[in-house]
């Protein structure tokens, strides 16, 4: 027993499909690009359209190129730098132990003198 529903199959919503009702395709012309890693990524652009030197790879992300044998290499990644590493590009060892040496002295003076520091 069937449930008699017409438009079973397609999701409510749906326009129609097929060529004959979207229209004409525009001529187009597919691109190879070549990533560092050996993938190809080939993305179609319309005949009139400027074709970019550069396309990221689908599959690894990497930048990839219209030269095969000559594809762009990876991009160089900086390491996740901390506040020390920072601090330490900035300053000698010698101006970190004078900049210690200052603050443990005010903190002394301070103790000294009875004002309460937690």
């Amino acid at each position: 027993m069937s449930s008699g529903s017409a438009i079973r199959g397609s999701r409510a919503g749906a326009g129609p499909s097929g060529e004959a009702v979207r229209g004409e395709v525009c001529p187009r012309v597919q691109v190879s690009y070549y990533c560092a890693n050996g993938h190809i990524t080939q993305p179609s652009f319309a005949v009139d359209a400027q074709i970019p030197e550069q396309w990221e790879c689908m599959k690894c992300g990497l930048p990839a190129n219209l030269d095969q044998r000559n594809p762009p290499p990876p991009p160089k990644t900086q390491p996740y730098k901390t506040h020390l590493a920072y601090v330490k590009e900035r300053r000698s060892s010698k101006e970190a132990h004078a900049i210690l040496e200052e603050a443990l002295s005010h903190l002394k003076d301070r103790r000294a003198r009875g004002e309460v520091i937690y």
